[in-house]
Order: C-alpha cells, then sequence, then structure tokens
C-alpha cells in the first residue's frame, strides 16, 4: 500500500517550485501556472478543486491565473494557496513564500506601522472633563442612598437590623411563578454502519474498499489498477460507496475526518482527521492503512 503523492509529481513539483523564499529565474513559471498544471496532471477539474477545499470556484480560476485579489486579502490568500497545493500534490510552503516574497513579504517580517498620533486626543469646542468634581458627586450620591436605606429599613419593619427582600411582582400571597423547562431537543440518528456480514463477504483474490460518510460530506476520487475513473463526487452524509479490483484501488479523499473506511473486511476507521485531504492505495490482501 502506497501513501501520499506520486515520485513523478513530487519531482515536477520541486522542480516547479523551488523550496524556501529564493528569488526566482525569470522564465520560472508563475504560482497560478504551477498550481493549474498540476491540477491538470492529477486529473482534477476546477469543480472538483473547489468541492474538496471549499474554495469558490470564481476564486480558484483567479488564482490560476495570477489573481489574487478575489481572495480577500493576504490571509486567505496564503490558505487558498497551501489547500489547492496540498490536493493537487505540489509545495504548497514554497508557493506561500514565494507569494510572500511578491506581496511585501510574510507578516512576521513586516515593520509594525504607526497608527495612532502620539499626544492626547482633543475634541474641538470641549474643554477638559472635571472628572475630580464628577467623583465628588458619585461618592455623596451613595451615601446619601445608603443612609435612606438604612432609615427605611428600620421603620418599615419596626425591628433592628432586619429587612426583606421584595417579592417579585405578581406574587402578592408570596408564591413564586414557576417556570416551564425547555423542551429536549431531538437526537438524530447515526448514519448507517455496514453490518459485519457485508464487510466480510469481500472476494478474497480482489481489494475491495468500502467508504461510509458517517460524520459530514465528503469529496472522494477513486482509480482502479488500470487508471481508469471509478468516482469522482462527493459522498453525502449517511451514503456509501464502494469499490473492487483485481489489481489497486486508489483514493483522494477531501474531508477525512468524516469518512470511515472498510478495507477487504476490515475496518480502519476513519480516514483521517477533520479537513485533511488524504491520498492513499489499497491492493488485495492489504487490510491495514499507513
Amino acid at each position: 500500500m502506497t501513501i501520499g503523492k506520486s515520485p513523478d509529481r513530487e519531482n515536477a513539483a520541486s522542480s516547479a517550485v523551488p523550496s524556501g523564499a529564493a528569488e526566482q529565474p525569470a522564465d520560472a513559471p508563475s504560482i497560478g501556472r504551477v498550481l493549474s498544471a498540476a491540477r491538470i496532471d492529477a486529473g482534477f477539474t476546477v469543480d472538483q478543486v473547489s468541492s474538496a477545499t471549499r474554495v469558490r470556484v470564481p476564486i480558484v480560476h483567479a488564482i490560476e491565473e495570477d489573481d489574487f485579489g478575489r481572495c480577500g486579502g493576504d490571509f486567505y490568500a496564503r490558505g487558498h494557496i497551501r489547500a489547492i497545493a496540498q490536493l493537487v500534490g505540489v509545495d504548497g510552503e514554497a508557493l506561500v513564500a514565494r507569494y510572500d516574497a511578491a506581496h511585501g513579504g510574510s507578516p512576521a517580517s513586516r515593520r509594525p506601522t504607526e497608527l495612532i498620533e502620539s499626544g492626547p486626543i482633543k475634541v474641538p469646542g470641549r474643554g477638559r472633563p472635571n472628572w475630580t468634581a464628577a467623583m465628588v458627586a458619585a461618592i455623596v450620591a451613595v451615601v446619601g442612598l445608603i443612609g435612606f436605606n438604612l432609615v427605611s429599613g428600620k421603620s418599615g419593619t419596626g425591628t433592628t437590623g432586619s429587612a426583606s427582600a421584595p417579592l417579585p411582582s405578581g406574587s402578592g400571597t408570596g408564591s413564586v411563578a414557576t417556570v416551564a423547562p425547555a423542551p429536549t431537543p431531538a437526537v438524530q440518528p447515526p448514519a448507517p454502519v455496514p453490518s459485519a456480514a457485508a464487510i466480510a463477504a469481500a472476494p478474497a483474490d480482489k481489494v475491495t474498499v468500502k467508504l461510509v460518510a458517517e460524520k459530514d460530506t465528503s469529496w472522494v476520487s477513486a482509480v482502479d489498477g488500470t487508471g481508469k475513473s471509478l468516482f469522482q463526487n462527493n459522498i453525502e452524509e449517511g451514503h456509501d460507496q464502494t469499490f473492487t479490483d483485481p489489481k489497486q484501488i486508489k483514493l483522494v479523499i477531501g474531508n477525512a475526518g468524516a469518512v470511515h473506511v472498510y478495507v477487504n473486511g476490515k475496518d480502519l476507521g476513519p480516514a483521517g482527521k477533520n479537513g485533511q485531504v488524504v491520498h492513499v492505495t489499497y491492493t488485495p490482501g492489504d487490510p491495514q492503512a499507513g
């Protein structure tokens, strides 16, 4: 079983996108051209990239044309570049370094800008507030209120040092109105899980992979041993897909934490973490995930 990018795509990515923030040759392909070429090489459409990375289709088109103005700022542009690069199998950090070099450097390397002019803020037409007079007036008011409460408590109850708390409005007899508890929200049933008998029925001379979207929707691409595409679409929450081939099943799972994997009659659990893009290949008699 193999996991990750193919050697040919890794070699292409390393030659097209050198690591680090070193100066690029004048004839080096742009960030958008690198991502576009890698996407085509991986066999993805723009719609499939958008579904797997959750980057909207117009923004994917703009990035491939080196138009980062539609990303909504440098922070989002870096995130979109990393997500698309991870899916199509190129070095996202190297592309982000090239983006920073072309757009004024990374946030850590920028010098802070003085945004607020030093000195007190002056409001035209108004003098300096008299905080001392306001504080004295507040203290006098508090002392007067305390004295009034003490006198009222003694004259109203006829006892020394006792005071009763007021009852809620509408409770003249002393009873307290009860509040009905909020209704308990309905609990949604869990997604169906394949039975042990159905999993055990997988043929021994083939590789059988069953994917169940238990927690959320995930985009999935499945290719057989001859390179033929078996499936490229979303698996909605609560649904499943099964793939069988004599040689191998190669998968790309766009939201690995949402997908439960069963291979050759074995329960391998979730394919990865929420939002993680996983590349994985399974063969006959291969029950373990790397």
